[in-house]
């Protein structure tokens, strides 16, 4: 039964095995089958937290996402970042037939069958993501930005040899590798803190015999850390903004202001208001540019052009948020395109057609562009000093 992507580890008087699987494979699917059946644990861990298994048990729950909310909280940025990394992993399983998380599914099943305890140990998604987020640097974050975005476009073909790297890594490790140069920071977040908080959640799991299922990258990691000591509420805080970080907006703001008053000082209330003119203009191009790039809504062209000039000079609101608000009020998101989301995620067409990932990419555009003309339209007012 045992071969090399099982592991067995005694600790006290119980034994762990754990099942390292590549998260697209087929065979690590009837690997996990076999190995539950054969053990018959007490207790079957999985690589999941309580949001992921909702999804994966509840296919139909993007029915329920209420897009203005999601846009309202500010919380474009992080779904859009999610799907695009649900694409890479979508396009591995399309091309060898494979439903994402099918392995976990099948570890789920094979416990309920037999009676065995279900153990999620995993960190929940949302602290993960957050915290890599806060803990990276500015220039990690506009290049992982891009990568994720360019990696929208890659048609590059998926390789049998590339299937077998996951097996020894992480999905998400390999996906970022597959975008860019990996960030150290990034992989010490996603990976290496998640190895402690599985290697804390299986320790302490109960039971006698206990299989876990979880990506084979993680196994070496949570090998090294069962049993020990591990500070589990360190793992779970959410690092606050910066200082700097929350001052840079209001700062910038106050900056612009600041030219603009000394225009006036300076060069009188003429060139003042030919600065505020230009700045009006220039913003409200790239953002009314932005938002046509993405075939939106006239009113909502309009709405983005009129915004810029307002939104730029205020570091709580901006012209992609209120964009995306009144495009998903004008063309409200249908059933029919949360049914469609899975498949529409594979390619870049699907991203554009279907109306959640096109509204989702209309805020993050409209962002992009109106910063694009406010850094542009300094030099320009800084002329009329």
């Amino acid at each position: 039964m045992d071969n090399q992507n099982i592991t067995r580890i005694t600790l006290a008087s119980r034994e762990i095995v754990i099942v390292g699987t590549a998260h697209v494979s087929r065979e690590s699917i009837e690997l996990v089958e076999k190995t539950i059946n054969a053990e018959r644990p007490d207790t079957v861990c999985v690589e999941l937290c309580k949001p992921r298994f909702d999804a994966l048990k509840q296919q139909n729950k993007w029915q329920d996402t209420d897009i203005l909310r999601v846009i309202k909280e500010k919380r474009t940025g992080a779904l859009l970042s999610q799907l695009i990394m649900a694409s890479l992993q979508k396009k591995i399983a399309h091309k060898f037939s494979i439903t994402p998380g099918e392995e976990m599914i099948k570890a789920i099943d094979e416990a309920q069958k037999l009676g065995s305890e279900l153990v999620l140990a995993d960190r929940e998604i949302r602290i993960t993501l957050l915290r890599a987020w806060r803990l990276m640097g500015f220039c990690s974050k506009i290049r992982l930005i891009t990568d994720l975005v360019m990696s929208l476009f890659s048609e590059e073909e998926i390789t049998e040899e590339e299937i077998e790297k996951l097996k020894r890594k992480d999905v998400l490790e390999l996906a970022l590798e597959t975008i860019g140069e990996k960030l150290p920071g990034l992989k010490q977040t996603l990976i290496d803190e998640r190895d402690l908080y599985m290697a804390h959640t299986i320790g302490r799991a109960p039971g006698s015999r206990i299989v876990a299922v979880v990506g084979a990258g993680h196994v070496p990691g949570i090998t090294k850390h069962l049993g020990e000591d591990i500070d589990i509420e360190r793992l779970q805080i959410i690092p606050p903004k910066g200082i700097l970080g929350k001052a840079a907006g209001w700062v910038f703001s106050l900056a612009i202001i600041g030219i603009f008053v000394a225009g006036f000082l300076t060069s009188g209330s003429a060139a003042s208001f030919k600065m505020i003119g230009w700045w009006s203009a220039i913003t409200a191009f790239f953002a009314g540019m932005g938002a046509l790039i993405m075939l939106a809504h006239p009113l909502t062209i309009a709405a983005s052009a009129i915004a810029a000039p307002i939104t730029t000079l205020h570091p709580l609101i901006a012209a992609g948020w209120i964009a995306g608000l009144l495009e998903a009020t004008i063309r409200k998101p249908q059933v029919k395109d949360f049914l469609a989301l899975p498949d529409d995620i594979i390619s870049i067409k699907g991203f554009f057609h279907n109306r959640i990932t096109r509204l989702l990419l209309l805020v993050a555009v409209v962002n992009l562009t109106t910063s694009i003309g406010t850094f542009l339209a300094i030099p320009m007012i800084m002329r009329f000093l």
